[in-house]
């Protein structure tokens, strides 16, 4: 292996957990001072939690969408260029044609947005006694998969709700995706139960990496989060995890460790591919 190629077999992520407060500017402002340490530590790459220019709710949205580009783009277009890293924006309320999204921006090194993410699996759940959400009364749904390519790896980029559905993964897996990034905002009834049993699944179904970011909790909230942002290794272990507070966790993305595992149980080069044709020629029937 060539010492270019052993270098780019590793960089170093780090997920912002972000106190979000109700004022943007601050939020921006927090947002510029975290990213840019997580830069001095040696991040290659920096991951925003779920609107983090906002209180997360229905009745922030149309309040705090922007058009893009728009003031929070441009910062962070400025702090990606800054720091020379890839800077996935969160998630920001998006106006486009008097529809609103959950969008996630991505920038490189230049400062050029290379990416938008608008959430494709809305967040509308019922749990009775517990927790009513429902995103689609405000948001619409994005309608297209994200990956985006650096010179480490490609990245699939999905949005909270998006995690739940294992079929976007495997369809960024096999893009060749070696890392997927959830900015997301679960909250006290689904984080406990669901947050790191999600992230652990969809890292060892697929082999890839997995990095959640969530805001930082705040009781005071109309929506309180659950925090705990984490990075899941392709093994299904937890690397590094936050917890409830505004924090900075950084992972070594080890491409090489990847490829060890894939090869030790190799699932990516099958992907249910025989069982598929298997079930085909028998018109779908498990006999």
């Amino acid at each position: 292996m060539s010492s270019l190629a052993k270098v780019m077999s590793k960089f170093r992520l780090a997920v912002v957990q972000l106190q979000v407060s109700s004022v943007k500017a601050d939020n921006l402002s927090r947002a510029r001072t975290l990213v840019k340490e997580a830069a001095g530590q040696g991040s290659k790459m920096v991951l925003l939690p779920e609107c983090f220019n906002s209180p997360y709710g229905t009745s922030f949205f149309s309040t705090y969408a922007e058009k893009m580009p728009g003031e929070s783009t441009r910062v962070l277009s400025e702090v990606a260029k800054e720091n020379e890293i890839y800077l996935v924006g969160g998630s920001i309320p998006e106006e486009e044609d008097g529809k609103l999204y959950n969008t996630c921006a991505v920038f490189g090194p230049d400062g050029e947005m290379i990416l938008k993410h608008r959430k494709i699996h809305l967040f509308d759940i019922d749990v009775p006694g517990k927790i009513r959400f429902q995103e689609s009364e405000t948001l619409s749904p994005g309608d297209s998969l994200s990956v985006f390519e650096t010179p480490f790896c490609k990245v699939g980029v999905g949005i909270c709700y998006d995690i739940r559905f294992a079929e976007l993964a495997q369809l960024y897996s096999r893009t060749g995706a070696q890392l997927l990034v959830y900015p997301g905002a679960f909250n006290m009834t689904t984080g406990p139960a669901h947050w790191e049993l999600l992230q652990r699944a969809r890292a060892v179904d697929n082999q890839v990496y997995v990095a959640t970011a969530s805001p930082a909790r705040d009781e005071s909230a109309s929506y309180i989060s659950w925090g705990h942002s984490t990075v899941v290794n392709p093994w299904g272990e937890v690397v590094s995890k936050a917890g409830p507070e505004e924090a900075i966790i950084y992972a070594d993305i080890d491409l090489q460790y990847l490829a060890e595992i894939r090869k030790q149980i190799p699932i990516t080069t099958q992907r249910r591919h025989d069982l598929y044709t298997v079930m085909s020629a028998q018109g779908g029937s498990s006999g």
